[in-house]
């Protein structure tokens, strides 16, 4: 796992890293995906998280949740377009979940990927995401977690 100025980047994932969203590729095809350690620190305790309904077509770097904080709303970017099957109602009640645990439980949403050989080649991952997000991070003045 890469951990880059105190955020943890887990390395069996891809990033959308503009976009400070992650995707896990699964058995069946699925890309579940949630907001980046990175993205919960910046965004802070989240108060609400209002996904797109289920069976939408969602196009890649398209909205697909948006979540708000004390500080922050803001869109929850799709790293890799499909039709949205299942959303995370356990972060629709409880938006927090995300900033517990970004990876696990606060996933964000379920797509059925329509283009995933093309799209994820935008996508980072392995070795790539501590250089990539340490860039990132220089370029936008962050601290850390």
């Amino acid at each position: 796992m890469a951990n880059v100025r105190g955020c943890n980047l887990p390395d069996d994932l891809y990033y959308h890293v503009d976009g400070n969203v992650w995707a896990r590729i699964g058995a069946e095809g699925v890309v579940t995906l949630g907001m980046t350690s990175y993205a919960c620190a910046l965004a802070g305790q989240l108060v609400a998280a209002t996904p797109k309904k289920i069976g939408k077509q969602i196009e890649q770097n398209k909205t697909v949740c948006t979540v708000e904080s004390g500080k922050w709303v803001g869109p929850v970017k799709a790293p890799v377009g499909g039709e949205l099957i299942e959303i995370n109602e356990a972060v629709s009640a409880k938006p927090a979940l995300v900033n517990e645990d970004p990876y696990g439980a606060g996933w964000m949403a379920k797509i059925k990927p329509t283009h995933w050989a093309e799209e994820s080649k935008s996508l980072i991952s392995g070795a790539e995401i501590g250089s990539a997000f340490e860039a990132k991070m220089n370029a936008d003045g962050f601290g850390g977690c």
